[in-house]
């Protein structure tokens, strides 16, 4: 019997773009259904009933939730192609700690220059640039944060390239004058179907950002 695979998503997430990628990389199938955030579904409700986020993936009538945790089972219920993680248990540890690092940090700290302004926006910026920095370290001189191919740090990380805009045009800076690797890789990335078809319009990430931030009030 076949997979009957669907992803409930919203289109301009970060963390569904990983899923997003995740299946494609494993050439999965799978039906995409786009969610109201401002009145989430009924199936939503029901499948993702702890946290009621997207994304949740649904496999054969059971839903798996957070994004990272979905990366995790799509590699390993689809196993036969493109390992996201290593085999070597100290690699898969540091795979997810770095994975972890950009959740708890990254993020937290993107958002902020979209949501500040003054002192508050140049800390962030500031933040924004030392954890790209670290990034570009464990990076190295490797073509992927998984070595020689695309890996879960890659997939965990790749998504917000297309919020890079967003980020530069409200807080007025340059990722690539600071980071120049980190965008090298993110194009290294991008050449890839699975990425390239799975991220959003840059530009259409920024409306969308815009439209947030009448919604709260930011000028």
């Amino acid at each position: 019997m076949a997979d009957e695979v669907t992803l409930l998503d919203f289109w301009a997430s970060p963390f569904g773009i990983r899923v997003r990628i995740a299946l494609a990389e494993k050439g999965v199938k799978y039906e995409y259904s786009e969610q109201n955030l401002r009145d989430k579904s009924a199936l939503l409700l029901q499948m993702n009933p702890v946290y009621k986020k997207i994304p949740t993936l649904i496999h054969n009538g059971r839903s798996v939730c957070e994004s990272l945790i979905i990366v995790q089972y799509v590699d390993d219920a689809w196993k036969g192609k493109a390992p996201l993680l290593p085999s070597v248990p100290y690699q898969r540890a540091q795979s997810r700690l770095w994975a972890d690092f950009i959740d708890k940090k990254v993020f937290e700290i993107t958002k902020k220059i979209w949501t500040t302004k003054g002192e508050e926006l140049e800390g962030a910026k500031k933040d924004f640039i030392e954890c790209l920095k670290l990034l570009e370290g464990e990076l190295g001189d490797k073509p992927y944060f998984g070595g020689e191919n695309l890996g879960y740090v890659d997939v965990a990380f790749v998504p917000f390239y297309c919020w890079f805009y967003a980020y530069e045009t409200c807080g007025n800076f340059s990722i690539e004058a600071e980071c120049p690797k980190i965008i090298a890789w993110a194009k290294r990335c991008m050449q890839k179907e699975s990425v390239s078809k799975s991220l959003e319009d840059p530009k259409k990430v920024y409306e969308f950002v815009l439209e947030l931030k009448k919604r709260f009030g930011v000028d």
